[in-house]
């Protein structure tokens, strides 16, 4: 599903016009991106959980030379889905 299908979902969903839920999708994924950023976590119950977290310095190789580079440290977002979403997913 691409954003704009998520969008027409939503408009469908709600019987709310496509503009409106353009907002809305936009928003939450402002929100959610905001929170992250500040180092926050974000549960939506049942759903899931969005997080971030600390990967370490790490060594690796370049696949095209061959030569061994380091990977430098980073911050990524992390998503651990719900009970209900485990089950809607493995329900289907």
């Amino acid at each position: 599903m691409t954003k704009s299908e998520l969008i027409s979902t939503v408009a469908k969903m709600t019987g709310i016009k496509k503009v409106e839920a353009e907002k809305v999708v936009k928003a939450l994924i402002s929100a959610v991106t905001d929170c992250l950023q500040k180092g926050d976590k974000l549960n939506l119950v049942g759903f899931g959980s969005f997080s971030t977290s600390k990967r370490a310095t790490r060594k690796g190789h370049d696949p095209r030379t061959g030569k061994k580079i380091t990977i430098p440290a980073s911050i990524v977002a992390k998503f651990k889905p719900g009970k209900y979403l485990k089950e809607a997913v493995n329900n289907q």
